[in-house]
């Protein structure tokens, strides 16, 4: 059990020659997955893809080229300081990009790395992969973006909360618990709670399981990665509560919501699904997600053959909490938001299949790897043909902006300038981080000033309402003139620019 005897079954005594050559030939399994992963992410979601809203507003923070945007209470600034190293020094989106998929592979392998000897290679190894192989992982490995991170945070969590359990005597997994513990809550601290409750019940609950250095490693990782989330709560929000409060308004309001359908809608290539209506994507699309599950469920059943039913269920656990809040509290859906629960869950999905495959004799061995072989190659077009498609939209979207952008820039909206306004068809944080502008809002999530400061800003320097056609602009730019950018988005421009376009 668990705290008294290794989770994997010992092996007997290794000559350290061969022990060697085990652990480089597991490293080399894992960095496979993850080199995978990176090369998959060059080459199907490509480093030119512009920045999308939520990145634009990470990187402003840390981008000499933009003024940072409005940080709303949600938002934790790991992703600011994950970027901070190109984005500090450089404008180019591609090569952040190349940046970070290489950190994704990088930090994938070393997710992995937590699970060496808890679980076969091959089980790890393919679970890495399976996990990889999802169109929402692959789109957002290379993105500004904070779940990614709080999925291989928990991931690596998991597994060393494992290690340490399993040896209580060596202090690597204490440190890579508190490390891992701590990128979770530096990307999202909710997140990183959620992740972790089943992990901080066994240590409280379970007597054979209770281990101070444990409790204190988990518990600091957390502290530690959530401290300046907690003290920018008190410094400009207000207090923690009110923090909280804020951010559960902005995300209209956490309560019991059952957004099941919300996520499935979601499934076939939608960013953000708010408010999430239409049509459900195809069986075909979305059967990997109810497979998810049944195979999960397999894997403990397999697991428990394999006498290591406490690291799958406890897997199984922490996938659960972390999918809770996103399936039944929230009245919206974003794919990226069961990331957690996905990486975590592919653990017991790969020991599943690998479970099938072991147990066939006879003549049901070839029937078993057929179905096996067939079934991921069809998950892998499907998934592929959703990220095509997604990677199209979305770089037309961010080109877009960018050309708004550039319009603006020839009607003499040049840094140092503001723009403004309320259109989702025109939203002025992206656009604003595209032409070098800051973003101001008068009302909404991303409230950060008032008409008054507007018209005073207007006398000193160019300011702009982004919106579209028809819409009427606010009492204090009805003399303002208008220009025509693109398609329907027009923009109000205060007079003072009139001046920077005649320059």
């Amino acid at each position: 059990m668990i705290g008294t005897q290794p989770i994997a079954p010992s092996r007997g005594f290794q000559a350290p020659a061969a022990a060697k050559r085990r652990h480089w030939g597991d490293r080399a399994w894992f960095a496979a997955v993850g080199s995978a992963f990176t090369v998959a992410q060059l080459v199907l979601v490509r480093p030119g893809m512009g920045l999308g809203w939520d990145e634009t507003v990470y990187v402003s923070q840390v981008s000499r080229y933009a003024p940072a945007a409005f940080f709303s209470a949600p938002r934790a600034r790991g992703v600011s300081l994950l970027v901070a190293p190109v984005a500090s020094w450089s404008s180019s989106t591609p090569l952040l990009r190349v940046y970070l998929a290489l950190l994704s592979g990088l930090g994938l392998f070393l997710a992995l790395r937590a699970w060496r000897g808890l679980l076969p290679v091959r089980v790890v190894a393919l679970g890495g992969a399976l996990f990889a192989s999802l169109w929402v992982t692959l789109f957002y490995g290379p993105q500004a973006m904070p779940n990614l991170w709080v999925a291989i945070g928990g991931l690596a969590a998991v597994g060393y909360f494992l290690q340490a359990q399993a040896d209580r005597s060596r202090g690597t997994p204490l440190w890579g618990l508190a490390a891992s513990a701590a990128l979770m809550a530096l990307m999202r601290p909710t997140d990183a709670v959620w992740v972790s409750f089943p992990l901080l019940a066994a240590l409280l609950a379970v007597r054979r399981w209770r281990h101070g250095r444990l409790l204190v490693a988990l518990t600091g990782g957390l502290a530690a990665g959530a401290g300046e989330w907690v003290i920018e709560a008190y410094v400009s929000f207000g207090g923690l509560a009110q923090r909280l409060s804020d951010g559960s308004r902005i995300q209209g309001g956490l309560s019991w919501n059952n957004a099941v359908d919300d996520q499935l809608r979601s499934l076939g290539g939608r960013i953000l699904c708010r408010p999430c209506t239409g049509t459900m994507p195809s069986t075909a699309v979305t059967l990997w997600w109810f497979a998810l599950p049944v195979f999960a469920v397999l894997g403990l059943v397999a697991a428990i053959r394999m006498r290591r039913v406490a690291a799958t269920a406890l897997t199984c656990a922490c996938a659960g909490t972390a999918a809770i809040p996103y399936l039944f509290f929230i009245g919206y859906a974003a794919p990226r938001f069961l990331l957690p629960a996905y990486a975590l869950l592919a653990l017991p999905v790969a020991d599943a299949l690998v479970f099938l495959l072991t147990v066939s004799r006879g003549v049901w061995r070839p029937v078993a790897v057929t179905a096996v072989a067939v079934g991921l190659l069809g998950h892998l077009a499907i998934q592929a043909s959703v990220l095509e498609r997604l990677v199209l939209g979305t770089a037309r979207g961010h080109q877009r902006w960018a050309h708004i952008a550039a319009e603006l820039h020839r009607n003499g909206v040049r840094p140092p300038c503001v723009l403004t306004g309320h259109d989702p068809q025109a939203p002025p944080v992206p656009i604003a981080f595209y032409a070098g502008c800051a973003s101001a809002n008068t009302g909404g999530h991303n409230e950060n000033t008032t008409a008054a400061a507007l018209v005073l800003t207007a006398r000193r320097m160019p300011v702009a309402i982004v919106t579209t056609a028809g819409v009427r602009p606010p009492s204090y730019a009805r003399t303002w003139k208008t220009a025509h950018l693109d398609g329907r988005v027009y923009a109000y421009l205060a007079p003072i620019t009139r001046e920077h376009h005649d320059t």
